[in-house]
């Protein structure tokens, strides 16, 4: 079936019974889920550019500027991955228990005063605990992703999810340009000399961050049917609309049927009626359990480490590992990769070079969940099948970095062609790895976007670290991180995508 553009600015159709969207309306401000896709990706955009803010400048004018030695710029890189890995991980339940909106603008807020002090920093010991602090930006990923899963529906829900991320991680990319270019603008134009101008520099991202939770906070709504204390209820309301009867959706996070021989004939009659199957829009049978199961819960402690230690989350969170966790340690380093393969770029065309890895999540990670949504489609609801793309693109990306890595080139056309080919299959595994997240525990999904989040950064300060204590020998490290992304990949293939018996997410 093509593709009607029309979708991009009309109302999106509807599902009857939680209101999700089954089209994206990217153009469309005006719909309700046009301005939480909107602010979704906006948001994190910004706040991937002031969390990546100190690298462009860090190199050259920071390090120079604060006496930093080589290992006293790799540890700030893996304490501003630090505080984002401790913070995805309360997050998490933080999103399911008070709701994603609520939560992204704290993180945003939080992360705006930590920016606006950055020109305060003295000395190295300044600059660890500033980017610590200004790490908690980074979490806003995990409610930026919670937020778009609750608005769009399971047919799209993958390539809302890649969109949002995709175009907020481009803020990684677009900082490499922007923060060189105020920061030039501001010796050029206004006369500042460096040591003030890259601290004058922090103002900027501070402002847009600031800007963006007040208007999050104003324009948009926690869920489809309103507020998000009242999300449970209102899929009730619409259950009993659309067929006629109620349906208990206050289960616990971990809820199964029970086994039919032993309920009384009262309560069978109320499990048959509740397991009526029901027609979506797109033509899927559902059941009306299903929606029951996929109502957020408020989870208990026991309930949220279930779900954690779940195989399914595990799968997650070490695919997640080896490709966001090697974005953000590959992003980290890539503009002194290129300084020192290419010393004649400088610190503004080495940093624009770099600045191309983080743009190309414009296109290369929404390409991941779009196409995760396909096998989806044209598989029949296949979650296996969308599993396998995951493994796939992620075995690729670790024959791309081994390439690089044994290569090491010194020809600029070269890099940029290996790079951007192990951009492809990286970011599009980021993509694919959140079109399958909201089928497993959907119940229960700021966990494990929560944990799958935090799981990006603790890849990325594992192989940050490896990039520390081999200095500048960045091929070396290239490699080394291919063969362990092949080699996670592979030993958890096998795997199911949702626990066995789940009810809802299929």
């Amino acid at each position: 079936m093509p593709f009607n553009i029309s979708l991009l600015w009309k109302a999106p159709g509807l599902n009857p019974y939680n209101k999700k969207a089954r089209s994206i309306p990217i153009l469309n401000p005006f719909d309700k889920h046009g301005r939480v896709f909107f602010f979704s990706w906006v948001g994190f955009f910004i706040a991937f550019w002031s969390w990546y803010a100190f690298p462009p400048l860090l190199s050259l004018t920071i390090k120079k500027d604060l006496h930093l030695s080589q290992k006293e710029v790799a540890n700030s890189n893996i304490v501003a991955l630090a505080a984002t890995l401790l913070m995805r991980l309360l997050c998490g339940p933080l999103c399911d228990r008070y709701g994603p909106r609520l939560v992204f603008v704290g993180c945003l807020f939080a992360g705006a005063i930590p920016t606006a002090l950055a020109g305060t920093i003295q000395n190295s010991t300044g600059l660890i605990v500033l980017r610590f602090f200004i790490g908690i930006l980074g979490t806003s990923f995990v409610p930026c992703q919670v937020w778009t899963t609750g608005f769009f529906d399971k047919n799209v829900v993958g390539t809302a999810n890649a969109l949002t991320g995709g175009w907020g991680n481009a803020g990684g990319g677009v900082t490499y340009f922007v923060m060189p270019a105020i920061f030039d603008s501001l010796i050029s134009n206004s006369g500042l000399t460096p040591h003030v101008a890259w601290r004058v520099a922090f103002i900027v991202p501070f402002i847009l961050i600031a800007s963006t939770g007040v208007g999050m906070l104003l324009f948009s709504e926690d869920t489809p049917t309103g507020r998000w204390a009242d999300r449970a209820l209102a899929i009730e309301q619409n259950l009993k609309s659309q067929n006629g009867y109620v349906v208990n959706a206050q289960g616990g996070v971990l809820d199964k049927p029970s086994s039919i021989s032993s309920l009384s004939d009262n309560e069978k009659e109320k499990r048959k009626a509740a397991e009526t199957e029901v027609e979506t829009q797109a033509g899927e049978i559902v059941t009306i359990e299903e929606y029951q199961h996929e109502t957020v819960q408020n989870p208990t402690f026991k309930e949220a480490m279930q779900v954690v230690l779940s195989p399914q989350t595990l799968t997650l969170a070490a695919c997640y590992v080896c490709s966001f966790g090697a974005e953000l340690a590959i992003n980290s380093i890539l503009g002194a990769y290129y300084l020192k393969n290419f010393s004649k770029l400088g610190q503004t065309g080495s940093g624009r070079w770099a600045a191309m890895f983080g743009l190309l999540n414009i296109i290369f990670r929404p390409a991941g969940g779009f196409i995760g949504d396909l096998i989806y489609k044209y598989t029949n609801g296949s979650l296996w099948a969308k599993k396998a793309w995951i493994h796939f693109v992620g075995i690729t990306t670790g024959v791309f970095l081994i390439a690089i890595g044994m290569t090491n080139p010194h020809n600029l056309g070269k890099m940029i062609g290996l790079i951007a080919g192990m951009a492809f299959f990286l970011e599009a595994g980021n993509g694919a790895n959140f079109a399958l997240v909201p089928h497993v525990h959907p119940h229960a999904n700021g966990i494990i976007s929560g944990v799958t989040g935090a799981s990006g950064n603790l890849g990325g300060i594992i192989f940050a670290i490896i990039f520390r204590y081999n200095g500048t020998h960045y091929s070396k490290v290239f490699w080394i991180i291919g063969i362990m992304t092949i080699a996670i990949n592979l030993s958890v293939c096998w795997i199911r995508p949702i626990p066995k018996g789940q009810i809802g997410g299929r």
